[in-house]
């Protein structure tokens, strides 16, 4: 390193983020992930003992995936290696495997190779590590926000240990806070700040478990706040609120909060729980998501889960749906959340549901019975020939517009599909069904 890439160095160390400056060197340092990191846990073994498989971090942002990289890099007695996906090809992978392969060859050493934000690899040069990894030239570290079972090739990962980091605990930032205060080297003790409990309560809040806008967020409010006549400088909530301005919802439409937020929405309305369905509505509203996906959503859960135990609900789904198309967004808000809330509150039946996939089920797996001839097509001149509609009763000739006659082919003539429940309207229904068939379905 020449002089003037070390007074780089040099600059950008002091300049560096609150976060960065207070980044854990070793393991004593490192706050939260107890699961994975207490005395006698794996991962705490496998770095002090430096017996590391190829693993992936994996866990939302701020919650040590690259520190613990750092933490290994600083502990190993192994070559360690660093790449980002965001920067690196196929032939920066080449021109490290190449030398961990001569390692290993001359000086029996392996080589741990990090990769950060190793999901941002596409196919072909994750396919690079494959061999390397397979063989044991490599010792693979990846980190992620991303659900690896997604986004890594299978082959690779079958070769890895998924490890999922938490977001911290509220006690773990507030550690974190305290010693990024008190650090007179690379924290903030030098400033001589003071900061009132609502103030750090909220910040802690607001972070959700993510260490690193908790810390950034505290370094902003410092820095942008001048000193009282006492040369303090006084941080309270509004301080804190007004920095921090929006909170960063962790939500990505294509990834697992996408997914789990969505599941967690159609649970709340199907488990008749109207405050966790308006929740998870204003988190997905918040986060940006497309109202016509909601919207969607919410239709499907109208027929699935409540069916005909109360057959308005697809009317009030449907008409959010439009309403949506009418006035828009932020309006728009307001038909999901009625609708959303009208599915929560009403009685359940997935009678209609299982019914067709039960249906399905025997169209694609049984033999395909023949249509009755008494309820074939008799629209065409040689129809009769055929004995196409012979026998077939008009039900409207009958009393209640009902005659029993067989409307399933022979094979299934005797197949129940719809079951209807008890709950709400569909109680209607069944005892109307009980007293046609004379029969109990």
């Amino acid at each position: 390193m020449d002089l003037f890439s070390y007074n780089m160095e040099r600059q950008l160390e002091k300049e560096a983020p609150l976060a960065e400056r207070m980044r854990p060197k070793n393991l004593k340092e490192f706050v939260g992930q107890n699961h994975l990191l207490g005395e006698g846990k794996f991962l705490n073994r496998a770095i002090k003992g430096d017996r590391l498989p190829s693993m992936i971090f994996y866990g939302p942002p701020g919650t040590g995936k690259t520190t613990l990289a750092m933490i290994i890099a600083n502990t190993t007695e192994m070559n360690f290696e660093k790449l980002s996906a965001v920067t690196s090809g196929v032939k920066d992978i080449r021109k490290v495997t190449e030398s961990a392969e001569e390692k290993l060859k001359m000086y029996g050493r392996r080589t741990i190779l990090f990769i950060d934000e190793i999901h941002r690899f596409n196919k072909s040069q994750q396919d690079a590590l494959l061999p390397f990894v397979e063989r044991g030239i490599l010792i693979l570290v990846g980190a992620t926000t991303e659900n690896p079972y997604f986004e890594v090739n299978k082959a690779l990962l079958s070769r890895m240990t998924v490890i999922q980091l938490e977001p911290l605990k509220d006690e773990d930032l507030k550690l974190l806070l305290s010693r990024a205060l008190k650090d007179s080297r690379s924290g903030l003790g030098k400033k001589d700040v003071k900061i009132d409990e609502k103030a750090i309560n909220y910040l802690v809040n607001i972070a959700d478990g993510d260490a690193r806008t908790a810390l950034n967020s505290l370094e902003l409010a410092v820095l942008t706040t001048p000193k009282d006549n006492e040369g303090k400088i006084l941080i309270n909530k509004e301080v804190i609120k007004d920095c921090i301005q929006t909170r960063g919802i962790k939500y990505d439409k294509s990834g697992d909060e996408h997914y789990d937020t969505t599941s967690a929405f159609i649970k709340s309305m199907r488990g008749s729980d109207p405050d966790a369905t308006l929740y998870w509505l204003a988190k997905m509203i918040e986060a940006g998501e497309d109202p016509k996906f909601i919207g969607r959503r919410i239709i499907i859960s109208a027929s699935e889960d409540v069916g005909n135990a109360d057959p308005q609900a697809l009317n009030i789904a449907v008409s959010a749906f439009q309403a949506i198309d009418i006035i828009g967004m932020p309006e728009g808000r307001i038909p999901l959340a009625q609708a959303a809330v009208y599915i929560a509150c009403a009685p359940k039946s997935n009678a209609s549901y299982l019914g067709i996939n039960n249906a399905l089920e025997d169209v694609r797996d049984k033999k395909v019975g023949l249509v009755p001839l008494h309820l074939r097509d008799t629209s065409y001149n040689k129809a009769k020939e055929l004995n196409h509609g012979v026998d077939y009763k008009y039900p409207h000739d009958y009393p209640n517009a009902y005659i029993k006659q067989q409307y399933l082919p022979n094979e299934l003539k005797d197949k129940v599909y719809y079951n209807p429940t008890e709950n709400g309207y569909e109680k209607n229904i069944k005892e109307r069904l009980d007293s046609l068939f004379d029969k109990k379905k």
